[in-house]
């Protein structure tokens, strides 16, 4: 036989693969048997039968080529058929095909934009070189060091390859047309480099420039760039004022630098950090450091050697050194968010399954209906293969369809969580559906595909020709087995969404206990902004205090102000301050054991401006002047724990040797953490502090205003509208003050419960999805049900079964299965609620009010789900049924 021959043969028998691919490897051994008989019998010479069996070889080969490509091509117009098949089929089923790519889009659409954010907050390293490398090094995981820490620990510890300081730095910008006062860091020589970034522009300052007398330089921020200068390459070089310092710019950061921790993300300035002798031995504890771990050098190791360090130091000088920790950056960074993202991921995961058993069963029930159709393709030669194959085609077009919906409702889910992330949530602005993550939504798509296909591809294939024939459509209903699966698929959604539902039902208490948060203070209707003197004729001591005077006697008579007041930092959304004390007649605490307390400054009628309620004493006055004996107001906690069971009034503390008499008990208030449990404070009239600290009272270059507008009875007042009124007050006294951080109390209050109202939307979102999935489901069952049983309801009827006993019999079966998945669903609950512990505040992840309420939701949805089913059976008429069979 000769290869066009051959090859002839095999083209004509393509289409017959199963019996081409049997004798394939026959005929080609047969073939070159053939050829080796014909060279024996020729006699060639030995270079005449090299190249004949070249050409031979080529030619075998050449055929095996064209076999691969035909094969080839038969698979991809299989495939090709199949694609075509599934579309048809889907298209002529509308009503299934656009519930499926629904649920299938929602589940696939969440679960995506929740990947977005984990990647992006979680996974995404830090855009910083050998990012794992880096630590933070501070007191008790949060509190900033002094600057003798910084040397002695930089000096004596041998983990670190490079040891930073950052300390936080808010400097007026002067000399330009609007006065604007800059988030910005002092650093240390090292720190930029250390991150191992590098300017858009200039270079950063050296180790000379990090010593006092030649600090007076600084790094800019993209966004400063722009928003003050325009954008101006040549801003290398250029001088502004800085607190009214000649400040020299030698440097512009890229558009995608921040600095990481998140009290520090808003900075876009930098400047040196420069110490001298005295700045070390009383610079009060400000710094926050940095390092990069030696390479392998351990975190654990680091810790360690930090610990022998730190005991060492404390022997000398004791409380000095202790509960200093070394955390990852990383971890610093994420913070307590992690664990909440990683309950919302668990949270969409179930979301992605309940959508997964919800097309699971409608494709089994879709089945159901076609084995008459499977059965006459089976009688016609299709193997149980082929009916396999073509369904899970359907599958996976449904699954590519619903990615694809799920992409779009993923992007328009990442923008609104961008949008609505309060700014406690780190790294929220890197969030986005990269490379990492489109991989993994096609991932998704392609195991969802298998997921809720190959189980019901499997069961539609098992056709028994036999009964799908003989009685035709009746007998071509389920059997007893699909019906057991598709309830037990309903059953596990519900189970799923009970879990959502309670995850949500403890959110939803948490955020009505932290509404019902007593702050200590009436936000509403107050207004506050900070007013910055540095840099200004008013930052000298000597006419500072006569300027905030005069500010406030101007604001108090703005129409519309029923009081207003000044403070250092406003009890949240601010600062905050702590300052040792010592109880007078009460031993001398240890060392390392000093009490501290939030250290705020007020003006006289702070208390009457907040509506924060005086328990025991007085106010502070006008009389509370430089001269006057020294006096202090301290919080009921404060109060309690000193001095428990006794009145504090007339006590007196001291802070430094300075003896200071307490004359008034305050209601506790909210400080920077919203639920935080209360701790000491006390709080002292400006007067009697404004050159206390800081020497010539550099502390006090800026104080926070906050006013109270006045309202009608039963009527909420728009504070905002105060702003300008106060602003032009300011700006009329001197129009070269920077005023920052304009906001309402109420603004602020909504920033600190914003974490816990986002986790609430999201999983609320996530639970309602859930619980409209599982009622669909249900209903499907059950009406796909009493379609399949109209004959044995009409049958039931006939024979004289009361409506009621057909209703009760069709609700209790939903019910059933409802209740089952919901049993199963609080066992699953009881184990994964603890996960959320730390995201409760005033009830715990096992509260039996929210399981008991979500149950009895379930249940009436299930009831409702299964009743209008039922309903409609009770209404068959026997006769109608009987002639249909």
């Amino acid at each position: 036989m000769s290869l066009r021959s051959w090859f002839a043969a095999l083209t004509r028998n393509v289409f017959h693969r199963d019996r081409v691919e049997r004798d394939l490897n026959d005929e080609l051994d047969a073939y070159v048997a053939s050829v080796s008989t014909e060279k024996s019998r020729g006699g060639l010479s030995p270079a005449e039968a090299a190249r004949a069996a070249a050409v031979e070889n080529r030619g075998l080969e050449s055929v095996k080529e064209q076999v691969r490509d035909v094969r080839a091509g038969e698979r991809l117009d299989l495939i090709r058929r199949d694609l075509v098949f599934a579309a048809r089929t889907l298209r002529k089923t509308p009503g299934f095909t656009i519930a499926a790519v629904l649920a299938l889009a929602l589940g696939i659409g969440a679960t995506t934009a929740m990947l977005s954010v984990v990647n992006g907050v979680l996974l995404r390293p830090l855009p910083y070189a050998d990012a794992d490398r880096l630590v933070v090094i501070l007191f008790k995981d949060r509190n900033p060091v002094s600057p003798q820490n910084f040397v002695d620990w930089r000096s004596q510890t041998r983990s670190f390859a490079e040891l930073a300081a950052a300390e936080y730095w808010t400097p007026n910008l002067m000399g330009v047309e609007q006065p604007e006062k800059i988030d910005g860091l002092r650093l240390t020589a090292g720190m930029l480099p250390m991150l191992g970034v590098s300017p858009m522009l200039g270079r950063f300052f050296t180790a000379a420039e990090d010593t006092p007398g030649n600090e007076h330089v600084a790094v800019i921020g993209y966004g400063l760039w722009q928003r003050r200068f325009a954008g101006d390459s040549g801003i290398i070089g250029r001088t502004v004022l800085l607190d009214g310092e000649r400040t020299t710019i030698i440097g512009v950061m890229p558009s995608t630098f921040q600095f990481a921790p998140f009290w520090a993300t808003r900075a876009e300035l930098w400047a040196p950090r420069a110490f001298d002798a005295a700045t070390i031995a009383n610079g009060g504890n400000s710094l926050r450091l940095f390092a990069r771990l030696k390479p392998g050098i351990s975190l654990q190791q680091a810790r360690a050697d930090l610990a022998t360090v730190t005991a060492r130091l404390d022997q000398q000088s004791p409380g000095s050194n202790r509960n200093a920790t070394v955390q990852s950056l990383k971890t610093k960074v994420v913070g307590d968010v992690q664990t909440a993202l990683l309950v919302l991921l668990v949270a969409v995961a179930f979301v992605l399954l309940i959508a997964c058993a919800n097309v699971a069963h409608m494709l089994l029930a879709r089945a159901a209906s076609r084995q008459r159709e499977l059965g006459i393709r089976t009688a016609l030669g299709a193997t149980r293969g082929r009916l396999i194959g073509q369904m899970l085609v359907e599958s996976v077009v449904l699954a590519v369809i619903g990615g694809l919906g799920g992409l779009l409702l993923a992007e328009l889910g990442v923008r609104t969580l961008i949008a609505a992330s309060p700014s406690s949530i780190p790294r929220v602005a890197t969030v986005t559906i990269d490379l990492r993550v489109l991989l993994m939504t096609i991932g998704i798509t392609a195991v969802t595909a298998i997921a809720f296909g190959l189980v019901p591809a499997l069961r539609a294939a098992q056709v028994n020709l036999a009964e799908t024939f003989r009685d035709g459509d009746r007998a071509s209903s389920e059997g007893g087995g699909r019906a057991r699966l598709r309830s037990v698929l309903v059953a596990s959604e519900f189970a799923l969404a009970l879990v959502l539902l309670v995850g949500a039902g403890l959110m939803i208490r948490t955020f009505n206990a932290l509404q019902h948060i007593d702050p200590g203070f009436d936000p509403r209707n107050v207004v506050t902004m900070a007013v910055s003197v540095t840099g200004t004729r008013e930052a000298d001591s000597t006419v500072r205090s006569a300027f905030y005077t005069e500010a406030l006697t101007r604001i108090r008579a703005i129409p519309g102000v029923e009081s207003a007041s000044w403070i250092n930092h406003v009890p949240i959304g601010g600062d905050l301050w702590g300052f040792s004390f010592a109880v007078v007649g009460q031993p001398k605490p240890k060392p390392g054991e000093v009490p501290n307390a939030a250290y705020r400054v007020v003006f006289p009628g702070y208390f009457r401006t907040m509506h924060a309620s005086l328990l025991r004493g007085r106010d502070f006055t006008d009389a509370d002047r430089v001269g006057a004996p020294k006096v202090v107001v301290i919080n009921d906690y404060m109060a309690k724990r000193y001095w428990p069971g006794l009145d504090a009034i007339g006590k007196r503390i001291l802070m430094d040797t300075s003896a200071i008499t307490i004359v008034g008990v305050v209601k506790n208030m909210v400080r920077e953490d919203w639920a935080a449990p209360a701790e000491e404070e006390f709080f002292f009239p400006y007067a009697q502090q404004h050159n206390y600290t800081g020497g010539d009272g550099s502390h006090f270059s800026y104080m926070t205003l906050v006013a109270r507008a006045v309202c009608d009875a039963g009527r909420t007042c728009d504070a905002a509208a105060l702003t300008a009124p106060i602003v032009n007050v300011v700006r009329g006294i001197d129009r070269n003050i920077p005023i920052s951080g304009v906001s309402t109390m109420d603004a602020l209050v909504s920033e600190a419960t914003g974490d816990t109202r986002l986790y609430l939307a999201l999983l609320g979102a996530f639970a309602i999805i859930a619980i409209v999935l599982a009622s669909v489901g249900i209903y499907g069952v059950m009406s796909y049900s009493v379609a399949r049983r109209t004959h044995e309801i009409g049958i039931r009827i006939a024979l004289g079964a009361e409506p009621r006993g057909v209703l009760g019999m069709i609700v209790k079966q939903g019910m059933t299965v409802a209740v089952i998945g919901a049993t199963a669903g609080v066992v699953v609950a009881l184990g994964l609620t603890t996960l959320m512990s730390g995201l409760l505040y005033g009830v715990a992840p096992r509260d039996p009010v929210t399981f008991v309420g979500v149950i009895g939701v379930l249940c009436g949805v299930a009831f409702v789900a299964s009743y209008v089913p039922a309903r409609r059976a009770t209404r068959i008429d026997p006769l109608a049924a009987l002639r249909s069979d």
